[in-house]
């Protein structure tokens, strides 16, 4: 069924957009998700700057632990990711995000409380990240494969482009929040006779935990457009899921624009790994200057974002695609070698923007190249990019950093990716030109 404009939320006809870089936001059903999720990001990353930190408080700064704990996380995205977009699907889009939300919500809340107490164990980390994985293996697609059904087509890759600023542009204010949370908590803590860093990192959780109830409440008013496509299907789970992967490798151009994306992502370690990392061994920074490195990537991706969402309907998406992983790549070469502070972060302000072009660009392509009826079981091949590949390129690149340094480690990932994307500019013309 094809969702009218009605079913949408957008304004009356009359009414002019005011600004066209924010044009899917006149759309009722998707403002209202887009601003939900803001708060809830934010937290997210709270938690994910404070696990980091935990991570090495409690291991003796082990970057081979970080890895680990991002390979249980791993694991559960290989397991579960197909499987969460086959189920996506299949259901009410809402009622699942309602569920996965709030099952996020008390696994932020029980870290919280195991920091608190002082029960926490790295072991307990890693237990905690797999089970994160396994609920987000269901709610990243379902997220994704519910965007189009609120905006129309014309104004998707707006839509994609606003969304990527939910998280990663959520990243400019949440590490930096948590830095400072740490420091207050801490020194709180340290006045009532209590474990200071270990307050501030349960306190970032438990505020995480927090920042899921608005989007819950917002997630139960939502008003979604029936899809009666996505209700016809009753094939076998296994069978489904055969098919969305058999409609991408027979596509001229998914694969080789998702090998570009998965490439990036395995080999270019994430910045949870690596920035703690820098920040302590190499720029010799406080938690709150950690915080802004991790707000210098998160502003760039919020100026990505608004430079994609302003481009409108880009006719030659491979170019944007292969020119911003060219960028990428450099912008990660540069902070490798980097040992001053504003280089670092300006290097990073780059990474972000470049990474922004990346993102929206492949999953505008995913959602468009493909059946409506199929665009969860396929938005979970990107879930199982993000969440899985990533995470799982983290634990040899922690070992890696162990064994050879964090400069050369992060030298030798931006010369594989930036390798592999002149292989695909120079001798795949369907994926440089493709609209």
């Amino acid at each position: 069924m094809t969702t009218t404009l009605s079913q949408q939320g957008t304004p009356p006809s009359g009414s002019p957009a005011r600004f066209k870089t924010f044009r899917a936001l006149r759309y009722r059903n998707f403002r209202l998700l887009w601003i939900s999720l803001i708060v809830s990001s934010v937290g997210t990353w709270m938690q994910i700057v404070a696990q980091s930190l935990l991570v090495l408080a409690i291991t003796n700064h082990s970057a081979f632990a970080l890895g680990t704990v991002s390979l249980a996380q791993a694991s559960s995205f290989f397991i579960f990711a197909f499987i969460g977009g086959s189920v996506a699907d299949r259901i009410d889009k809402r009622r699942l995000l309602l569920f996965t939300q709030a099952l996020s919500m008390l696994l932020a809340a029980l870290l919280g409380v195991l920091t608190l107490t002082g029960q926490i164990q790295f072991w307990m980390v890693v237990v905690i990240a797999f089970c994160s994985g396994t609920v987000l293996s269901f709610d990243q697609p379902t997220r994704s494969a519910l965007i189009p059904t609120l905006v129309p087509r014309e104004d998707l890759m707006n839509a994609i482009s606003l969304q990527s600023i939910v998280f990663n542009g959520s990243a400019f204010i949440g590490p930096a929040l948590a830095g400072i949370m740490i420091g207050v908590l801490a020194q709180a803590g340290h006045a009532l006779g209590l474990h200071g860093p270990l307050i501030g990192y349960a306190g970032n959780f438990l505020l995480n935990a927090v920042s899921f109830l608005g989007v819950l409440v917002v997630l139960f008013l939502l008003q979604v457009p029936h899809d009666a496509e996505a209700n016809e299907r009753r094939a076998p789970l296994l069978s489904s899921i055969k098919a969305s992967l058999s409609t991408v490798r027979r596509d001229s151009v998914l694969p080789w624009v998702l090998s570009g994306y998965g490439i990036m992502l395995f080999f270019g370690p994430s910045t949870s790994l690596i920035l703690p990392i820098f920040a302590t061994q190499i720029l010799h920074l406080t938690d709150a200057q950690l915080g802004l490195l991790f707000s210098a990537s998160g502003l760039g991706t919020i100026l990505g974002a608004l430079i994609v969402a302003s481009l409108g309907e880009v006719k030659k998406k491979g170019w944007l695609m292969l020119g911003s992983l060219l960028i990428w790549a450099g912008a990660l070469l540069l902070f490798a070698f980097s040992t001053v502070f504003w280089l670092s972060l300006l290097t990073l302000l780059i990474f972000g923007i470049a990474q922004n072009g990346i993102g929206a660009t492949t999953i505008t392509l995913m959602q468009t190249r493909v059946p409506p009826q199929m665009r969860g079981r396929v938005m979970s091949l990107n879930t199982l990019l993000i969440m899985g590949i990533r995470p799982l390129g983290d634990f040899p690149a922690g070992a890696a950093i162990g064994l050879i340094g964090g400069p050369l480690t992060v030298c030798v990932s931006s010369l594989i990716i930036g390798g592999y994307t002149l292989f695909l500019l120079l001798t795949r013309p369907t994926v440089r030109d493709v609209v």
